[in-house]
C-alpha cells in the first residue's frame, strides 16, 4: 500500500512494493502521483524495479533518474543491494556516488531513510 509521510520536513510518498514496475515509461505514472500529493521525495522499493534497472548498461537507472531530477522530486530505492554492488563496480560507484548527493539516495530500509532526512535538515 502506499503511504505519504512527513519525515524531518520532507514530505515523502512511500510506494508500495506491488504494482507496475519502475522504468523510464512507469516512471511519469510515479511523478504524477507524486505530483498529486505534493510528495518532495518518492521511496522506491527494490521490488518495484524493472528487469534490468540495477544493470546499468540497459540505461534504464539513468533514464528514471534523469526524469527525477528534471522535475525536482528527491528520490529514494529503498533495500539491501549490497550483493549486486559486490559484483559491480559502476553499481558501487553510482550508489556511492548518489548516496553523496541530495536528489538520489540508495538506503537499506526505512530507517536509514529517516536517519538521512533528518540529518539532511538539520
Amino acid at each position: 500500500m502506499t503511504e505519504i509521510a512527513t519525515i524531518a520536513g520532507t514530505k515523502v510518498l512511500f510506494v508500495a512494493a506491488d504494482g507496475a514496475p519502475l522504468d523510464a515509461i512507469t516512471a511519469g505514472d510515479l511523478l504524477g502521483e507524486a505530483w498529486g500529493v505534493e510528495a518532495d521525495l518518492v521511496a522506491v522499493p527494490l521490488a518495484r524495479l524493472a528487469e534490468g534497472f540495477l544493470d546499468l548498461s540497459t540505461r534504464i537507472a539513468g533514464e528514471v533518474v534523469q526524469k527525477f531530477t528534471n522535475y525536482r522530486i528527491r528520490l529514494a530505492f529503498v533495500g539491501d543491494i549490497s550483493a549486486r554492488t559486490e559484483i559491480s563496480r559502476s553499481l558501487r560507484d553510482f550508489v556511492h556516488e548518489s548516496n553523496q548527493g541530495r536528489q538520489v539516495w540508495f538506503v537499506t530500509d526505512r530507517p536509514e531513510l529517516e536517519a538521512r532526512l533528518s540529518e539532511a535538515s538539520r
